[in-house]
Order: structure tokens, then C-alpha cells, then sequence
């Protein structure tokens, strides 16, 4: 796998982490953040659905940020938490919470929408009369897991807790990064971090869009093919492990 080079746009810390372990594995990573994470001034909305968490027979974690600035919240509110049952879509996010002392149900087989309503769990936790779910998130993302839930007769509230915003880049900066450093491939963690990489892309894209782009699930997948992406890559989850399983299935291009 030593043959890839590839840009990695995870927000800063999780960027640099990801650099580190693909780093053991050979693989040279470039870190350039595509995603800020701004926390929300907390709104009286944030606090009347946090207040009322009891009601609630599960709560969906969505992301690592949402884990840390939801427990932040709940926690000037809630001595104890409630008894319910905590979900996540991956392992990184469920860590944050179990770190709190939290029990946390998360699917094994894939780091997506779909594999979390697969999992045994959460059709437990649905099964009551008049469930109800509350989606800790950013001011938007898995609308489409919503939908879902809502069509099974869920009702789903949604808690924002913060903004996902394109860092300032010059004109330019992306296109030079992957010439300078000679990549050879494009990994985004997200729906949202694809769209900022075509957004920063602008008139380049074109000719990015003709690198192998590593993506963690078929819908971002669909979303990147729909924009022109000529080489997509589903890893099937967002992990570094899902990636460097990605690697090692993919020959990297020629020099």
C-alpha cells in the first residue's frame, strides 16, 4: 500500500490522528481539513429537548462532536442521565460516550444509516408504544435515517449542536497541495465533506474528479459519481480500518 499518497480532509484532529495510523501502514497521508467544527450558541430549543431526555426511548449519536458538546449540555442539566438506549454509527463516536460511562450499541459491519437500523438493539428500543428518538447532530445529516424511522411510525426530534464550515482556503490551494505532493487519491469522511471538497475544488474539478476518491458509504458514493467523480471507492464505513481495507483491495494508480 506504500504507493498512496492521498489527501485527507477530516476535521483537524481526526485528520492528524487518521495521518498517524495510515502513516504505520505506509501510506503517506496530507492532511487539509475540509470540515470546522463551530459549536452552536445554546439555544432555548437545545434546552427544552436536552430537559425532556427521559421521554425519549433511544438517542442516536451521529459523530464524534455531537458526543462531546451533547454530553457538555447534559451535563449542566442532568445529574444522572436517564435510563435509555444510546446509538451510534461507528465505534469512534460510541468511545466518547462509553468514556462518560455510557453502554453504547453501534453495528460491527458498517459505519452507515443502514447498519445502525439493522441492528437487533435499536428495533428493540423501537418496539414500545409511541416511540420516540432524538438524533444528537450538526445543524444538518441523516435526514435520510429520519426518514426512516418516521416511515416504521418513530417520532424523531433532532438536537443541533453545531455548524460544519469550509476552512478559508486561497484559490487554488487544492489543486496545488496535490501536485506539489504528488497525490494520487481524495478521501472524504462525509456527504458534507464532499461537497466542500468540490466547492474548494471549483474549476479544478474536472481534473480531480479523475483521482480515486475513497468514500465511507453508497450514498456519499452516489453523491460524488452524480457531481463527475470518475473512480468512486465505497469503503463501507469511516474508520481508518475501513480505509486501509479500501487500500489494499484498490491498486493505487501509476505514477
Amino acid at each position: 500500500m506504500t504507493a498512496w499518497r492521498l489527501l485527507l480532509t477530516r476535521p483537524a484532529e481526526d485528520c492528524a490522528a487518521l495521518a498517524a495510523t495510515l502513516g504505520e501502514a505506509g501510506v503517506q497521508g496530507s492532511c487539509m481539513p475540509l470540515l470546522h467544527i463551530a459549536p452552536l450558541a445554546v439555544s432555548e430549543q437545545q434546552l427544552a429537548l436536552a430537559r425532556t431526555l427521559d421521554r425519549y426511548c433511544a438517542v442516536i449519536v451521529v459523530s464524534k462532536p455531537a458526543a462531546r458538546l451533547g454530553l457538555d449540555l447534559l451535563a449542566g442539566l442532568w445529574p444522572q442521565l436517564p435510563a435509555l438506549a444510546w446509538f451510534t454509527v461507528g465505534a469512534a463516536t460510541a468511545a466518547v460516550l462509553e468514556a462518560a460511562g455510557l453502554t453504547v450499541h453501534f453495528p460491527d459491519g458498517g459505519d452507515d444509516s443502514e447498519a445502525l437500523l439493522r441492528l437487533p438493539e435499536l428495533q428493540a428500543a423501537l418496539a414500545g408504544a409511541a416511540p420516540r428518538v432524538l438524533i444528537l447532530r450538526g445543524e444538518e445529516g441523516r435526514e435520510w435515517l429520519a426518514g426512516q424511522l418516521t416511515a416504521r411510525g418513530v417520532h424523531v426530534d433532532y438536537l443541533p449542536l453545531y455548524r460544519r464550515c469550509l476552512p478559508d482556503y486561497p484559490a487554488g490551494a487544492l489543486l496545488r497541495r496535490i501536485e506539489a505532493e504528488r497525490l494520487n487519491g481524495l478521501v472524504v469522511s462525509s456527504g458534507q465533506g464532499f461537497e466542500h471538497l468540490r466547492t474548494l475544488a471549483a474549476q479544478d474539478w474536472p481534473r480531480l474528479a479523475r483521482l480515486p476518491l475513497f468514500v465511507p458509504s453508497p450514498r456519499v458514493a452516489e453523491i460524488a459519481r452524480q457531481a463527475g467523480a470518475q473512480n468512486v471507492v465505497d469503503c463501507r464505513g469511516a474508520s481508518a480500518a475501513a480505509l486501509l481495507a479500501a487500500l489494499q483491495e484498490t491498486p493505487a494508480p501509476a505514477s
